[in-house]
């Protein structure tokens, strides 16, 4: 599919913020998904599309945090794999059941979320806050839970990734934003994978996209280091709110 030149462009722009959004505090795809639709592509290459490009933002915020010292490497060998088998074992339930069924149920989980991040005050480090007994177990089953959701439906699950390292594992916010980059760039690649194999990816659009959500993600893990806490809680109470409006308007239409 051949877009102008400048709708490409535009749409680079559009991943770079997303990407810079979607490293603090997710929900990138609130901006990629529908400027794609605008830009006149089907439905069924737009999250493909989307996709392809995404992977790049979330791996670039990955490799940022964990040159901060920010990602556990001993959890992250255990949420990686999970990440990926549960955004696999989503898209095989995607083709058996109307992701549509979902978005009352997430309207009320973000209303939560937001509640959680307005008002519970983490530590303000790790070391004041142990994890809890059995940490790694319930950190595989956050993992493969909402990596099976972003599989399936998608909208929020970075968000949903730091309200549950948060409230499940005692992280910080900044913490757990950097921890859910693990789990969101393995289910992002998986779903990529899944989408290449059946040639969903408009590469000329994909590939622009994806240089400028690079550099987003970049930008964006590079703030939520500098930023720590107090910025993470802003940005994710802003796609929360976000989010919560947008699935509001999909459910009243």
């Amino acid at each position: 599919m051949e877009l102008p030149v400048t709708t490409i462009a535009v749409l680079t722009v559009v991943a770079f913020v997303a990407g810079l959004i979607d490293a603090i505090a997710g929900g990138g795809g609130l901006l990629t998904v529908p400027a794609l639709l605008t830009a006149g592509l089907p439905p069924h290459l737009v999250f493909g599309t989307n996709k392809g490009s995404a992977v790049f933002g979330s791996g670039a915020a990955f490799l940022r945090f964990a040159r901060a010292g920010l990602i556990d490497g001993a959890r992250a060998r255990w949420l990686f794999p999970l990440g990926v088998l549960g955004s696999l074992g989503g898209a095989a339930l995607l083709l058996l059941v109307d992701p549509k069924v979902l978005k009352p149920l997430v309207l009320v989980l973000l209303v939560v979320a937001g509640v959680i991040v307005a008002f519970v005050r983490p530590a303000k480090g790790a070391e004041s806050s142990p994890p809890p007994p059995g940490a790694m177990l319930r950190a595989g089953l956050i993992a493969l839970a909402i990596g099976a959701y972003d599989g399936f439906f998608g909208p929020g699950t970075g968000t949903f990734l730091i309200i549950a390292f948060v409230t499940v594992l005692h992280l910080t916010l900044q913490q757990a934003s950097a921890n859910a980059k693990v789990v969101n760039f393995a289910s992002n690649l998986a779903a990529m994978a899944l989408f290449v194999a059946r040639d969903l990816v408009v590469w000329k659009i994909s590939i622009p996209m994806a240089v400028g959500q690079f550099a987003g993600g970049t930008v964006g893990a590079h703030l939520a280091v500098k930023g720590g806490d107090r910025l993470v809680r802003r940005v994710v109470l802003g796609v929360v709110l976000a989010l919560v409006a947008r699935l509001g308007y999909d459910l009243s239409s």
